[in-house]
């Protein structure tokens, strides 16, 4: 059994101008956010193997932040090729992860995470976690999905069950969705 959690970087700040996207930080509700995200891992249990994330600023601040609200730093692997990926690329990132972890998480961005989880979860009448990330899968929201598999190579497209969905605002109410991003 490989288990998969996918987060989205926390909500950024388009205030401070930035050469490149790629550089953009995150705003004080997104620190917020990540915090909060952290600590509910924390209060959970979630552990994990292994952490894939993409280099961005607004990625590196998310773990930054999430770490801060755990209690204490994974290290991640940095690849380039997750910033602004589509779901076929990132479930490239995916299938080349190591057979030894058995929980994963990748950090990133939309929509690319949030088709990848359209991709890999079967469109089942009454999926309710699958239907409210179909409307948006919001930013610092974890989505965590299980599949039936020993080699992450295997894991492909339809396979995946939907088993856990957290966002900010259900931690939070004031991080709602008119501040999502």
């Amino acid at each position: 059994m490989k288990t998969l959690s996918l987060l989205r970087h926390a909500k950024s700040s388009w205030d401070d101008p930035v050469a490149r996207d790629f550089d953009r930080a995150l705003n004080k509700r997104g620190i917020r956010g990540a915090r909060l995200m952290g600590e509910y891992m924390r209060r959970e249990g979630l552990e994990y193997d292994h952490v894939v994330s993409s280099p961005a600023v607004r990625c590196t601040e998310t773990l930054d932040y999430l770490w801060e609200g755990m209690g204490r730093t994974l290290h991640a692997t940095w690849d380039r090729r997750i910033y602004l990926a589509s779901c076929v690329t990132l479930l490239d990132v995916v299938n080349d992860r190591p057979d030894s972890a058995d929980h994963v998480m990748m950090c990133g961005h939309n929509p690319g995470l949030e088709d990848l989880i359209l991709l890999l979860v079967p469109d089942r009448a009454g999926d309710a976690l699958r239907d409210s990330v179909e409307e948006k899968f919001p930013t610092a929201a974890l989505a965590e999905i299980t599949f039936d598999v020993t080699r992450w190579a295997d894991v492909k497209a339809g396979t995946g069950n939907f088993v856990r969905l957290m966002r900010p605002r259900d931690l939070d109410a004031a991080l709602g969705p008119e501040i999502d991003g």
